[in-house]
């Protein structure tokens, strides 16, 4: 048993002061108890941490890659995606496991408690399978025993380079199967998972409607009862593809013919009407929004005031990994939405600030979507929490909504000195308690791949 105590502490129904907070040996919290003495570890800010729900582990080595413009004047998320399978043809087993456990670092060290691995790098350089059709799983989870961050793996079905059919490419072959071979695959994945902490999870993800016939979409949604999650209207060729092929927009289909529910986690989701937003909205379905890989990209804006304001869930994610900060993903998603509508503070509400907002969206959306018993600081859940630096110059005098304010609009991820994932104290003053090997094994890796691109 742990006895944590702090000042101020963001709990379910708003700010409490004083709080004492009791972590079971078990992983969750045992007791929430304002207005007590100080006991135990004493912190001036405790806060729940979210998940990071969407990640592709691997791209975070190509970050600063691929910023020079190409051969192609109009350089765009199509052209980086070839990039991207240039570079994902290198990569060893070995190095996946290298690159996912610096990944995992980093969301911890940034204030997340979950990595949502939406994992689409099953195969060998040429599309055979490996010995064992789950090796890249393995090697996800094997990232996961090292960082001790709690994961939750999606396995992703990805058929077709296109609404066609046609064969996938050769940067897409490594990503390859038909139903059948994926779950198989997803056996594998749950036996690999299995020696990992009770607060790991296994979801399905359909990479999108591009790479996924309507038939198999919901084969994979019968596969597993887990989270299923799917980009969706990311970019304006994807939209007027699906539409060409399938008579919709890629939103309209989906809630025509899926049934799209709180276990749904769409990504992205920059390419919507406002109609589709609402009605993407009001099925419970989590908005898994990335805003510094859709900025990177050029994806566009996502709609997140018309989101909220139709009572829509989210949550953040890291993606590309070009930069891994929950308080800029945080940030960038706001700012977007001031840039687009020439307006300010347009997600806060009149009880609540935009700090609080942006944070306590992530909060209950990315536990939705991972799947763990987690989501906030009552007993009974996970303890996913966060403490932020009291002594950091910024916070000095802040209040309740003030703190995430100054936090995500004035500070950055430094703030962050402590993380518990499921009751494993993981960072320490600043620091994750594995960081010199990992960064190490992280860095020879790099310069393996150093001509890579």
């Amino acid at each position: 048993m742990t006895i944590l105590w702090a000042e101020q502490v963001l709990l379910p129904d708003g700010w409490a002061r004083d709080v004492r907070i009791v972590l079971a040996a078990d992983g969750r919290i045992a007791s929430v108890t304002p207005d007590s003495p100080p006991e135990g570890a004493r912190h001036r800010v405790l806060l729940p941490a979210p998940a990071n729900l969407h990640s592709h582990a691997f791209q975070r080595a190509m970050a600063g890659l691929t910023e020079s413009r190409g051969p192609d004047p109009g350089d765009s998320f199509w052209t980086w995606r070839q990039l991207m399978f240039r570079f994902l043809d290198r990569l060893s087993p070995e190095d996946v496991q290298a690159i996912a456990a610096f990944v995992q670092m980093e969301m911890l060290e940034a204030g997340y408690a979950c990595n949502v691995e939406f994992h689409y790098l099953h195969h060998r350089p040429g599309g055979a399978p490996y010995d064992d059709l789950s090796e890249m799983s393995a090697r996800i989870a094997a990232a996961t025993a090292t960082s001790g961050i709690g994961l939750t793996l999606l396995p992703v079905l990805y058929q077709f380079g296109g609404c066609d059919r046609r064969p996938l490419g050769a940067g897409q072959v490594r990503f390859g199967n038909d139903p059948a071979r994926f779950a198989r695959l997803l056996e594998g994945a749950a036996r690999a998972l299995a020696p990992l902490p009770a607060d790991t999870a296994l979801g399905t993800a359909p990479h999108s409607l591009r790479a996924v016939a309507p038939e198999a979409l919901a084969e994979v949604a019968r596969l597993h009862p887990g989270p299923l999650h799917m980009h969706l209207a990311e970019q304006q060729a994807e939209v007027d593809e699906v539409q060409a092929a399938w008579g919709a927009r890629p939103v309209r289909w989906l809630l025509d013919n899926a049934q799209v529910d709180p276990r749904w986690c769409l990504i992205h989701c920059t390419r919507m009407q406002p109609e589709e937003t609402r009605a993407l909205a009001a099925t419970g379905a989590i908005a898994g929004l990335c805003p510094i890989t859709e900025s990177s990209l050029g994806d566009g804006i996502f709609d997140g005031v018309r989101w909220t304001g139709a009572g829509g869930a989210f949550g953040v994610g890291s993606d590309s990994n070009i930069r891994i900060s929950l308080s800029e993903e945080l940030r960038t998603l706001d700012y977007s939405q001031r840039l687009r509508d020439h307006s300010r503070a347009a997600l806060a509400t009149p009880d609540k600030s935009t700090g609080r907002v942006l944070f306590e969206g992530p909060v209950p959306g990315g536990a939705q979507a991972p799947g763990p018993e987690s989501g906030g600081i009552p007993a009974g859940l996970r303890d996913h929490l966060l403490a932020l630096d009291g002594t950091a110059v910024d916070l000095a005098g802040r209040q309740g909504d003030r703190i995430l304010d100054a936090w995500i609009f004035a500070g950055d991820d430094r703030m962050v000195r402590e993380v518990w994932s499921a009751g494993r104290h993981l960072v320490r003053d600043g620091r994750h308690i594995a960081r010199g090997a990992i960064t190490a094994d992280y860095a020879r890796t790099l310069e393996r791949l150093a001509d890579a691109l």
